[in-house]
């Protein structure tokens, strides 16, 4: 299986002064094309051993000083996140012929960063913090929903869900940020913007 990709050059003049100024540009584009849940990210994390693992989890927010995600503390993603910070997430959005890739170390967002956020989510979503043990190996798919029921009966719909204290977000500040857009006979445009004193410099990648 193979597609040729027709798409307009990216060239260095064409970007944002920062990383999470191009970032936003291309968000904003994933959004108005119409992708399913453009947020997608792929987070790549690795023990101190270096053995990797991978999952897709969705971006909450992102500013200046990073992109921030929430998660289970005693999962194994922030297991390997707490005993090594370095973490890689790809945006694959391949509708519009595009990725971004950031290189970076993670660490937990405030706690008030963490309950503003938690509150905002539907019900049940709070009430599913609570139920799964996240990465924890179940006996059956009815333990699961148990823990659920019981919980939807102690906290009904329009009930304040305590946070729960293993629950929270991870905030990851970027080393390097690359776009790559997608071009026939795999002649990619590869950007990345690398740290260069307070600020950035871009470098082109062969593809």
């Amino acid at each position: 299986m193979r597609e040729q990709y027709r798409t307009t050059v990216l060239a260095e003049e064409d970007l944002a002064p920062t990383p999470i100024g191009q970032f936003a540009r291309w968000f904003k584009d994933a959004v108005a094309g119409g992708l399913h849940e453009p947020n997608a990210m792929v987070v790549a994390t690795a023990t101190p051993e270096g053995r990797p693992s991978t999952r897709t989890v969705l971006l909450k927010s992102y500013d200046e000083h990073g992109f921030v995600f929430f998660t289970n503390y005693t999962s194994r993603k922030a297991a390997e996140l707490t005993a090594n910070p370095y973490v890689s997430l790809l945006f694959p959005w391949h509708q519009l012929a595009r990725q971004v890739i950031v290189t970076g170390t993670a660490s937990r967002v405030p706690r008030e960063e963490t309950e503003r956020y938690f509150r905002s989510r539907p019900h049940g979503s709070r009430l599913g913090a609570w139920a799964s043990p996240q990465s924890a190996v179940l006996a059956s798919r009815d333990e699961l929903t148990a823990r659920y029921e019981e919980l939807a009966a102690r906290y009904p719909e329009g009930s304040d869900v305590p946070v729960p204290d293993h629950w929270g977000g991870f905030r990851v500040a970027p080393g390097s940020v690359e776009f790559w857009q997608g071009h026939e006979n795999r002649l990619h445009d590869r950007l990345r913007y690398a740290p260069q004193g307070s600020g950035w410099r871009v470098e082109r990648l062969a593809p």
